[in-house]
């Protein structure tokens, strides 16, 4: 597993300027970085690419940012928005090497009303019209869109891990994965071990929050079965820390970010990780067993003891 950090934690919107922050990640031990790409036009992907290239670096995933006006069950426009803007960041993926477009890619974050069960299943349908084409325009750039289920107040679409795993079967590509985050699961989930390991293979991408949207092993979510699951499904997916705090203004309002959580967001980043490399198998380096101690052969013992008498 790689560890990543999204730089929602440190700046908004991400634009080519916002790569200075990238010298930083490298030096804390990232491997790969999250770019929220709030306007596609903010940023030019090529230059992006060589920034990250030249601080050893990749682009893991690039975050879907849902507003209002895209939403793929929405009205019309909203749906059209919503599809031009996802598919435009597949684009700049391809340039990017990026290999997961993620997030909350069916709905505007923060619609959240209660609808008849027969519009919600006209809206489902809708959407999974409209991910059928995202997804057939992934499988031509050999990407993947991993769908994020939110927690009840941020949307009344997809909540859970089971309803991720009902869209992604009526869309029907190998395109569309899951994404799970930590945090999301704490509210709606039983138990989180138990929705990793239902997700299995289908999981693509998994987001490390700590309960109160702080810093991952700094909570009361109980880390050692999550880590588990993760390794008995054999995840190899990228493990990223997405957490918000009051000094970027514009997101600490979105994400209802009202007090600061940490003393800095640098420890965020920096215990974060620390963390989460103590409890995860690192892609390419497996853990090492302990060292036991090794009795000598007996021939070996009677040598050593006849040198010591003489």
């Amino acid at each position: 597993m790689r560890l990543g950090i999204n730089t929602f934690l440190f700046t908004s919107p991400f634009t080519n300027e916002s790569t200075k922050l990238f010298p930083t990640f490298k030096k804390w031990g990232f491997d790969t970085v999250e770019i929220p790409v709030e306007d596609p036009s903010h940023i030019d992907p090529a230059h992006v690419k060589a920034e990250l290239d030249k601080n050893g670096l990749v682009c893991g995933s690039v975050c879907a940012c849902m507003g209002p006006d895209r939403d793929l069950r929405g009205t019309p426009e909203q749906q059209q928005t919503g599809l031009a803007y996802m598919t435009t960041l597949l684009d700049q993926m391809v340039t990017l090497e990026c290999p997961s477009l993620i997030g909350p890619v069916y709905s505007a974050v923060g619609r959240a009303d209660a609808v008849p069960p027969e519009e919600y299943e006209q809206q489902w349908q809708t959407v999974v019209g409209h991910l059928k084409t995202l997804c057939q325009r992934a499988e031509q750039k050999q990407r993947q869109v991993c769908l994020e289920p939110l927690n009840r107040f941020e949307t009344d679409f997809i909540n859970t891990c089971d309803q991720g795993l009902k869209m992604i079967k009526d869309v029907g590509s190998r395109a569309m994965k899951l994404h799970l985050d930590t945090f999301h699961m704490n509210i709606e989930e039983k138990d989180q071990a138990t929705a990793i390991r239902k997700a299995g293979r289908v999981l693509g991408h998994f987001h490390a929050c700590g309960s109160d949207r702080g810093t991952p092993g700094n909570d009361h979510i109980d880390w050692q079965p999550i880590a588990a699951a993760l390794k008995g499904i054999g995840y190899q997916g990228d493990v990223v820390i997405e957490s918000f705090t009051t000094d970027v203004k514009v997101i600490a309002r979105a994400a209802a970010i009202w007090r600061r959580i940490e003393p800095t967001r640098d420890e965020i980043a920096t215990k974060g990780i620390k963390f989460l490399r103590g409890i995860l198998p690192r892609k390419g380096k497996p853990a090492r067993p302990a060292k036991r101690a090794q009795a000598k052969p007996a021939k070996s013992r009677k040598k050593a003891t006849a040198k010591k008498r003489r």
